[in-house]
């Protein structure tokens, strides 16, 4: 069988924050930027305060089958969650995205490589 790259998205809104909990999450802001946001095995956190107080976990995954994509999301939300509780941050709205890249179409460049005569 073939290994499948499973991208996973989990958002959410926190929720109830303390003063603490926001000062702490505005002074880690630059690493948790929205235009570094990667996906990574252990799960990428970015989020705005400034402007909401939306976030997006960014999982990546793997699985054999077409439907391992369902244990990978929930392994994803399964560690945004503790990720969240462990620091006591407050949280509502999850809500998953995911993507079997095998099953994605291809860029434009991707298409003209397939497609290119060796």
């Amino acid at each position: 069988m073939t290994n499948r790259t499973f991208r996973i998205m989990v958002r959410g809104v926190f929720d109830g924050l303390t003063d603490e909990q926001r000062t702490a999450l505005l002074a880690a802001a630059a690493e948790h930027d929205v235009l570094h946001a990667a996906f990574t095995r252990e799960g990428h956190l970015s989020y705005d305060l400034s402007a909401r107080t939306a976030f997006t976990f960014r999982f990546l995954d793997e699985g054999e089958a077409e439907e391992d994509i369902l244990a990978a999301t929930e392994r994803a939300e399964r560690t945004a969650r503790s990720w969240l509780e462990s620091r006591g941050y407050g949280y509502r709205n999850l809500r998953s995205q995911a993507e079997d890249l095998s099953q994605a179409p291809l860029g434009k460049r991707r298409r003209r490589a397939a497609h290119a005569t060796p």
